[in-house]
């Protein structure tokens, strides 16, 4: 029998792997298996999948009843993220195609979670299980007080244990109960993840619902006022139009940065009003880098965020221009070369950012009325004494961090 090959890098858990059911028909579809359901512009199948690599699973199985030729197309497309995904039929098959030595982060038949949730799972000890006192949340009962949330971890062995049982035992059910009977650690399911969507959904509605809260969850990584206020609303309003109509993330990205690019024009042309313009990019650049979070395009949403820092230097770069050739000093230009250098200083200092701390989307925001106002050069200063506080503020951040 030939094992996957589990891939280390610093991201990833040596020798962890994903065990994913798919046997259930969705609920208001009949004929249909709920992980093919529609799920933030993909299948739930490959949404779950997305969570397993991006958690550091280097091989996935995936136990079903049967094969339909969309679940086939799930498990071929999640396969291009560069992890094998097999199919198997039953526990002795799984345990066949199994490393003996992997350590099992599985998944239920019809799960939406997030990577949080995986994540801490995938650290956790060799038998955890997550559990809840939330039956909305919840499969099944596992003892008087708790039910299982839908994600375990475990040894490759739990497989094996089971591997001989007859047939026509129910393999996740089964298997739940030897990780339980193995004394897994019960690790609670927190408030914060049902707010993000958590929950078994196997109907095409309650799905699509479930995806707008995913949705939403994934728009509150950017952490600044500006972002939380301002661009995070308008991508939570945003992004369940865009994944409904499947518009591709670079879409975004480019309408982003061209956007980005016009409103740098028109400054250079002597509009000091282009700023503005700038505003609506900086909001599709954060909706596309939300998007591509939720497809595991984790490069894509870094770039994403860097063109948003880009396109706000650009801005204030070419106002700090502008007020110099309306002034014939240098003020406007050191103005926005402090704001510029504090603020990749303050960025490259790793410090966990405060909700109050200067970003790029809220140096955007603050310029922009003062340019409107035909008043750049007080913008300009405003910004630039802003990102002094901020980068002052993050070095002793990290100064006193252990």
């Amino acid at each position: 029998m030939c094992f996957p090959h589990f891939v280390n890098s610093p991201n990833r858990i040596d020798m962890l792997a994903g065990l994913i059911f798919a046997t259930e028909d969705a609920g208001d579809r009949a004929g249909t298996l709920a992980a093919t359901l529609p799920f933030g512009g993909m299948t739930l199948l490959e949404y779950q999948a997305r969570l397993l690599i991006g958690a550091g699973a280097g091989h996935i199985l995936v136990a079903v009843t049967r094969v339909t030729p969309a679940l086939l197309g799930a498990v071929n497309r999640a396969a291009k993220r560069g992890v094998p995904v097999d199919i198997v039929r039953s526990a002795e098959e799984a345990a066949a195609r199994a490393h003996p030595l992997a350590q099992f982060v599985v998944i239920a038949d019809g799960l939406v979670t997030t990577d949080d949730v995986i994540d801490r799972m995938a650290h956790e000890g060799k038998d955890a299980i997550l559990v809840t006192q939330e039956p909305a949340a919840s499969l099944e009962r596992i003892d008087a007080r708790n039910c299982w949330a839908g994600v375990a971890r475990m040894p490759a062995q739990r497989i094996k244990d089971i591997a001989a049982f007859p047939p026509d035992y129910d393999f996740q059910s089964t298997l739940l109960r030897a990780i339980v009977q193995a004394g897994a650690e019960q690790v609670m399911l927190s408030a914060a993840a049902v707010r993000a969507g958590h929950g078994v959904e196997r109907e095409g509605a309650a799905l699509a619902s479930r995806s707008n809260a995913v949705l939403a969850a994934l728009t509150e990584r950017r952490t600044s006022w500006a972002d939380r206020w301002v661009f995070t609303r308008i991508a939570r309003w945003v992004l369940p139009k865009v994944v409904e109509k499947g518009v591709p993330g670079w879409l975004l990205m480019i309408g982003g940065a061209a956007t980005g690019a016009g409103a740098t024009a028109l400054i250079a042309s002597g509009f000091a009003w282009g700023v503005a313009v700038a505003i609506p990019g900086v909001a599709a650049l954060a909706t596309g880098a939300a998007l591509s979070a939720l497809r595991g395009e984790e490069k894509c949403a870094l770039m994403q965020e860097a063109l948003i820092g880009l396109i706000v230097g650009a801005v204030v770069g070419a106002l700090g221009l502008m007020e110099m050739r309306a002034d014939a000093t240098l003020d406007g230009v050191i103005l926005a070369m402090v704001t510029i250098a504090a603020t990749a200083i303050a960025e490259r200092s790793q410090a966990v950012i405060r909700r109050w701390w200067g970003s790029p989307a809220a140096y955007l925001l603050i310029v922009t009325p003062f340019a409107i106002a035909d008043r750049a050069s007080w913008g300009l200063a405003a910004i630039a004494i802003y990102a002094f506080v901020t980068l002052a503020a993050a070095v002793e951040a990290r100064r006193e961090k252990p």
